[in-house]
């Protein structure tokens, strides 16, 4: 039991509250992620666009919200932004259990938005206020391993449940969400450095806050945009990859439960080993590598001729993403200013809500007038082409940080 004790007091509490918050969570929301689209499609007279565009809401909101977010974890604390968040998320998810309309879907969603959108750029902006840099990519692996293993259960017990009665996979993720608020309010005290708390509170003797100049900081825009074909990716794999398989499957929906199982045990199993292994390599070259790995997919998704075939494309993408999360998370919190950190991270999260909000609805204009073969082989084009600038800008953005001068230590909590 002591390489067990060593694991444990090898990171702080906080990120195990964290860790443990993101199981229970993923795992209710795997339950509902892979089958929302299908749920508003049932519920929605069968129609794809209208479906898609509904889904499309949340993202389309996190854009929005997401712009202010940053600077509000930034300015008030990452702790208060993140409750609110997981409050706002399970009362929305707590909705859809008594929803019936159009109007009513769409209004949880973007509700719904406004949570995810509030949470993540806090999320990271505390993993980066905690954790030393040489760790980071270690803890948002670990982190991402959590996801994972939520989603690795949560997809075949998501299609029992939504065979059965979906209101119930929409009440334990609404549950889950509450817990994980509990846990926050319990455990985790608020990271956000000092200086910029006393800034916040208006203090005697603090310094304004610095305003963000887009123009001094035009590697994370492009940083951002090159990120986009890999959340175009994801996009696609939530509601055209499954519309892409009933056209080679009788039943499709076993057959994706199963690759996103897949997906999330070999995640679970490999990812700290990945990205340890990684670290050994520049960060443009992994990045670069991983953005190979998830052009593979696109082409093994679109043309793939059997159930192998896609566990071998479905092996590639894990193997790709485990490779590109920590690593462009590390590339972020490293270059971000520590007055900075939440917009920084709220700024590069917008590449997931942009192709959250348009990729649906891009994909099955797509899908319908192409085909899913060749849409999936043209996403595999933009993942070569983004992979290429991906790795400059990488390479540039850690280079950069690596001539300043030596920041302090993040500072260490203690919760004892």
């Amino acid at each position: 039991m002591i390489w067990l004790h060593n694991l444990v007091a090898r990171y702080d509490r906080a990120i195990w509250v964290r860790v443990i918050g993101t199981i229970l969570t993923t795992f209710a929301g795997f339950m509902l992620r892979p089958f929302l689209a299908f749920y508003l499609y049932d519920r929605l007279d069968n129609n794809l666009l209208l479906a898609a565009m509904v889904t499309s809401l949340q993202p389309l909101t996190s854009i929005i919200a997401g712009y202010f977010a940053g600077s509000l974890s930034d300015r008030y604390g990452r702790k208060p932004l993140m409750v609110a968040a997981l409050l706002i998320e399970a009362v929305s998810m707590a909705g859809y259990i008594w929803a019936e309309s159009l109007v009513a879907f769409a209004l949880l969603t973007i509700v719904n938005g406004v949570g995810s959108s509030l949470f993540w750029p806090a999320a990271s902006a505390q993993v980066t206020d905690i954790v030393p840099e040489e760790k980071r990519s270690e803890v948002f692996a670990l982190l991402h391993t959590a996801l994972n293993l939520g989603a690795a259960a949560g997809p075949l017990i998501g299609v029992s449940l939504y065979k059965i009665n979906p209101g119930i996979a929409f009440g334990i993720c609404a549950l889950m969400l509450f817990v994980y608020c509990f846990l926050i309010l319990w455990q985790i005290p608020e990271t956000l450095p000092a200086e910029q708390r006393r800034r916040a509170a208006r203090e005697p003797g603090s310094k304004p806050a610095p305003r963000l100049k887009w123009s001094e900081h035009q590697t994370l825009i492009w940083m951002t945009l090159a990120a986009v074909p890999v959340s175009l990716l994801y996009s696609q794999v939530e509601i055209i990859l499954p519309q892409h398989l009933r056209t080679k499957f009788d039943d499709f929906l076993t057959v994706f439960a199963t690759l996103i199982t897949i997906n999330g045990i070999l995640v679970v199993c490999c990812q700290i080993v990945i990205a340890k292994l990684a670290e050994r390599f520049p960060p443009h070259r992994v990045i670069l590598i991983a953005y190979g790995f998830l052009a593979c997919v696109g082409f093994g998704y679109g043309w793939a001729p059997g159930l192998l075939a896609l566990i071998i494309a479905e092996t590639m993408f894990t193997i790709g993403e485990m490779l590109y999360g920590p690593q462009i998370q590390k590339a972020i919190s490293v270059m971000a200013p520590e007055e900075h950190r939440g917009r920084y991270f709220a700024v590069f999260g917008a590449n997931w809500s942009i192709t959250g909000t348009f990729g649906p609805s891009v994909g099955a204009v797509a899908f319908r007038g192409m085909g899913g073969a060749f849409w999936f082989s043209l996403l595999g084009v933009l993942l070569l082409a983004g992979g290429l600038c991906q790795s400059r800008f990488v390479r540039k953005a850690v280079n950069a940080a690596s001539s300043k001068p030596a920041a302090e230590e993040p500072h260490t909590v203690s919760i004892t």
